[in-house]
């Protein structure tokens, strides 16, 4: 999945001290998927105050029943990303991904697939046919600035930590959680868990106090730290902490993401993150005049199957700063 919109806007993503541990909910929004008519996605990050949870800048959950769904199957042609990890977690289904490095995979549940754009990559994601059109989440990681120009690659785990306390099982995916760590390349200090609790669960786990945290709930419901979650909004958890308190009544399906608050600027427009709007500018001329030395054909995809860039925004950037909330615990 990607940012699909026809007319984006530039966004200027300042960075901001942590926040110490607040609870506040961000709500999701539907926006359509790609050029599919009558599909959507909710999307909970980024927001306009809060762009980014450590350096997790894009959040959609895809598939979700609560959304409009016509039928038609969530495929997305080619299109290119630079600056980014696109890290994608489903539920059910399956996605066939290829890509301008020569990636041809399968995207399965039980799989993490991690794509680094670095200095640019094309990827295209299909449903595969006679499969259902899937259920899962799409996340971006923002690189650092001394890592925005690698290589492209493209990463696919099947076998992750888990992390199993009583009432609790938790699949690390990128990270560090309670001991397990992913084997997933992050290149900052983070975290991404799918979290499941049983009902009557009641555990407290173990955070980096230096993280910023946040958590989506799939399914069920969860109080954490007295704060109650529905599917839906994302409930940010500021940073400061060093465990999260979780009880569910009827058990619970959620993600948790975190990291060192992100001390870097961001431009985001479209499918790019960069650091200035020249940036953005020069990638969006190299893919429209077909840079292969930047963005490689994919394999079995004709050039006229390429998703054309939306016209560039000017130069004023719409700038989401954090809001230092007042809810506390």
């Amino acid at each position: 999945m990607s940012d699909m919109d026809a007319r984006p806007a530039e966004t200027l993503c300042e960075p901001a001290p942590g926040p110490g541990p607040v609870a506040e909910l961000y709500p999701a929004r539907e926006v359509p998927l790609g050029g599919v008519r009558g599909v959507y996605v909710e999307r909970v990050l980024p927001q306009r105050d809060l762009p980014t949870v450590g350096a997790w800048c894009f959040l959609d959950h895809f598939g979700s029943p609560t959304v409009t769904n016509t039928g038609a199957p969530p495929d997305i042609d080619p299109h290119p990303h630079i600056g980014l990890q696109t890290v994608t977690w489903p539920f059910d289904g399956r996605i066939r991904h290829r890509d301008s490095v020569g990636s041809d995979v399968r995207i399965e549940p039980g799989q993490l697939n991690l794509m680094t754009s670095g200095r640019g990559i094309a990827h295209s994601e299909y449903v595969v046919p006679g499969a259902p059109a899937g259920h899962g989440l799409q996340l971006w990681i923002a690189l650092p600035g001394d890592h925005a120009g690698i290589d492209p690659h493209f990463e696919q785990h099947r076998e992750l930590p888990v992390v199993e306390a009583p009432g609790l099982r938790a699949t690390v995916l990128i990270g560090s959680l309670a001991g397990a760590t992913s084997p997933a390349i992050a290149y900052t200090p983070l975290v991404g868990a799918d979290m499941r609790m049983e009902p009557g669960a009641d555990i407290t786990v173990p955070v980096d106090p230096r993280f910023e945290h946040a958590i989506l709930v799939i399914d069920g419901e969860v109080a954490v730290a007295g704060a109650e979650l529905a599917p839906g909004p994302l409930l940010y958890l500021g940073t400061g902490r060093d465990e999260l308190p979780l009880t569910s009544a009827n058990g619970a399906h959620f993600a948790l993401i975190g990291g060192e608050p992100f001390g870097e600027e961001l431009v985001m427009w479209w499918n790019f993150v960069a650091r200035s709007h020249e940036e953005i500018v020069r990638a969006r001329n190299d893919w429209e005049n077909r840079d292969v030395e930047r963005f490689a054909d994919i394999a079995g995809h004709p050039p006229e199957q390429r998703i054309p860039a939306p016209p560039l925004p000017g130069l004023h950037l719409k700038p989401r700063q954090r809001r230092i909330g007042t809810a506390r615990d």
